[in-house]
C-alpha cells in the first residue's frame, strides 16, 4: 500500500487541522468521556486512517448547533486519524465555494429528486470501511434536548452490518447556533463537552447486514428511539459535569434545567408551525441525512 496521500486526504487534513488551530487560538477546552466506545485505531494510508472492509461505522451526532459535527470530526481525527464522510444536500454542494471542497473530501451528495442512489452510496461506503457522519435529528433542536430522529442512521447501519457510535456534543451550541451568531467573547476559553455512548452493535439492529428490509414490524423505529435515548443520555452526562455554571434563564440551557430555551412542547409547536417538512424531522442539509 502506497503511503502517498490521496488528494481528498490532503483537503480533509487541511480542513480538520484548520479547525484544530482555531480551537487552540480561542483556547476552547474539549472534555471527552466514553473514548473507549470509539472504533479502534486501524492501519494508516499515509497520514489518514485506511478504510478496511468490515470496519465501517455510522457516527450519529447530536445537533444543537452548527459546529457539533466539526467537534465530532476533530475527535475522530485526533483519536484515530479517521475521516468522516457526511451527506451533503445538493443545494449546499452547488455553492461555488463548497463545491470543490465537498467533491475533494469524498462526501456524499444528496440530490434534489430521487435519493435512493445517495442511500446506496452511503451503504457502499460503510461496507468498504468508511465512517459516515449523520445528524439523525435532521435539524437544530431549539429545546437543546435531542429531538425526534429520522430512521436513516439505523437503516444504513443495519443494511451495511456496521455499528452506530452515538456522539453527544454539549456546549458547541454556545459558539454558533440558530438565532445566536458566533461571538469571540463566548468562544474564548469556552468548554465543549463530548460524551461517546455505548455503540448500537449490528446484531442489535434490524436486518443485521442482510440487505434491504421492511419496517412494518416497527423494529427500525424502536431502534431509532433507542438511539435517541442514548444520545440524550450522553447529553445528560455532559450537562451534569459541564464546567461552566449558567446564569438563571441562560438561553443555552434547556427549560427543564432552568434555562431559557423553549420547552419540548414549545419546540414541537414551533417545528410544526414551520410546516410538515420541519415537523417530520427536517430537510436533508449539510451533514444532515
Amino acid at each position: 500500500m502506497t503511503r502517498r496521500s490521496r488528494p481528498d486526504d490532503r483537503v480533509y487534513r487541511f480542513l480538520t487541522r484548520t479547525g484544530l488551530l482555531l480551537r487552540r487560538l480561542f483556547g476552547i477546552r474539549v472534555i471527552v468521556t466514553g473514548r473507549e466506545h470509539l472504533p479502534a485505531a486501524g492501519p494508516l494510508n499515509g497520514a489518514s486512517r485506511r478504510a478496511v472492509p468490515g470496519t465501517g461505522a455510522v457516527i450519529a451526532i447530536t445537533h444543537f448547533g452548527y459546529l457539533d459535527f466539526a467537534f465530532a470530526e476533530m475527535l475522530l481525527w485526533r483519536t484515530s486519524r479517521a475521516q468522516l464522510r457526511f451527506l451533503i444536500h445538493q443545494g449546499a454542494a452547488d455553492h461555488w465555494l463548497a463545491r470543490p471542497v465537498v467533491s475533494a473530501a469524498g462526501h456524499v451528495i444528496v440530490p434534489h429528486g430521487d435519493r435512493s442512489g445517495t442511500y446506496d452510496a452511503a451503504v457502499a461506503k460503510l461496507r468498504a470501511g468508511e465512517y459516515i457522519g449523520i445528524l439523525p435529528e435532521a435539524g437544530v433542536s431549539r429545546s437543546f434536548r435531542v429531538r425526534e430522529c429520522r430512521t436513516g442512521a439505523v437503516r444504513m447501519a443495519a443494511e451495511a452490518g456496521v455499528p452506530i457510535i452515538p456522539v453527544s456534543v454539549w456546549g458547541a451550541h454556545r459558539l454558533l447556533t440558530r438565532h445566536h451568531g458566533f461571538s469571540p467573547f463566548r468562544a474564548w476559553r469556552a468548554p465543549v463537552r463530548i460524551h461517546v455512548g455505548e455503540p448500537l452493535l449490528p446484531e442489535q439492529l434490524p436486518g443485521n447486514g442482510a440487505g434491504p428490509f421492511p419496517d412494518r414490524s416497527g423494529a427500525i423505529h424502536a431502534a431509532t428511539d433507542r438511539l435517541r435515548a442514548v444520545l440524550q443520555s450522553g447529553i445528560d452526562t455532559a450537562t451534569a459535569d459541564f464546567p461552566l455554571r449558567p446564569g438563571s434563564g441562560s438561553w443555552w440551557m434547556p427549560a427543564h434545567l432552568g434555562g431559557g430555551a423553549p420547552s419540548e412542547t414549545e419546540r414541537q409547536q414551533m417545528d410544526e408551525a414551520e410546516g410538515p417538512r420541519r415537523a417530520r424531522g427536517g430537510r436533508i442539509r449539510h451533514s444532515t441525512p
